[in-house]
């Protein structure tokens, strides 16, 4: 019983021991920027056009995120097929390594290639454009907004499904009127989490979309090149948002995820 008792107070000190470093990194992220630079790097041009640029993006991301995720996710929580193992490793792949290597792939796919030149032709330029940062959100964001769609739907009991095919709907109609609705949780987790992801995303941006001052510079970026240029000013204050977008997705997400 005593070694019972060592054991779950070694577990409770360890947590709070790394809760309180991150928790004072964390704080110090607001406490050492002087406020009144804070609050007028938050109004500067820089700053304006990289929160607006990430807005947009993001948003823009996000939505083909879900698009993409909903139907991957219940593929991957429903149907048996040949190769559906690969199919979840190849998706989840992007989550394992860094940012800079999915940023290179994608930079070698839409380069000076057949895929490239395709979608060149069509007007879609993905290299060190706008349309690159949203392209690089996308990869980056779709393997956590499937993963989350997966799990979500492995929750969902099949057979309220079953019960709706047998009174004559298509399975699309199921999809729409049965499963849909009671994902509503999970897809608004999925949702926030994506967003917070493509707000975030800064190798896979910086390699394929560049980081060009007031053209491809979404906040990250902006932290980039401000902690390059020496000025630590703004690049707090982008961190600072960074953090209160991060602390909103995480807040939300912990609600969402109640009521799975």
């Amino acid at each position: 019983m005593k070694n019972v008792n060592i054991f779950k107070l070694s577990c409770i000190l360890i947590s709070l021991f790394i809760t309180l470093l991150l928790l004072f990194a964390i704080v110090s992220l607001f406490l050492v920027p002087d406020l009144k630079d804070v609050w007028h790097n938050l109004f500067s041009d820089e700053m304006r056009f990289s929160l607006k640029l990430s807005i947009m993006t993001g948003l823009v991301s996000t939505a083909l995120v879900m698009i993409f995720s909903l139907p991957i996710g219940y593929t991957l929580s429903r149907f048996d097929f040949m190769g559906k193992g690969f199919v979840k490793t190849i998706i989840d792949l992007p989550v394992a390594f860094p940012e800079l290597v999915l940023g290179l792939c994608l930079l070698l796919l839409f380069g000076n290639t057949w895929v490239g030149r395709l979608f060149s032709a069509v007007g879609l330029d993905f290299v060190f454009t706008k349309k690159g940062i949203v392209i690089a959100q996308f990869f980056t964001a779709l393997p956590y907004a499937s993963r989350i769609m997966k799990s979500t739907f492995d929750y969902i009991d099949p057979r309220m499904e079953f019960v709706s095919r047998s009174l004559g709907y298509s399975q699309f109609e199921t999809f729409l009127n049965i499963s849909l609705p009671m994902a509503k949780n999970g897809i608004l987790a999925s949702t926030v989490i994506a967003f917070a992801r493509c707000i975030g995303t800064f190798g896979t941006v910086l390699i394929l979309a560049g980081g060009t001052y007031m053209r491809t510079e979404v906040l990250p970026i902006t932290l980039y090149l401000n902690i390059s240029y020496g000025n630590m000013g703004m690049a707090l204050t982008s961190g600072i948002v960074l953090m209160v977008v991060s602390f909103l997705a995480i807040y939300v997400f912990e609600k969402a995820e109640v009521g799975l």
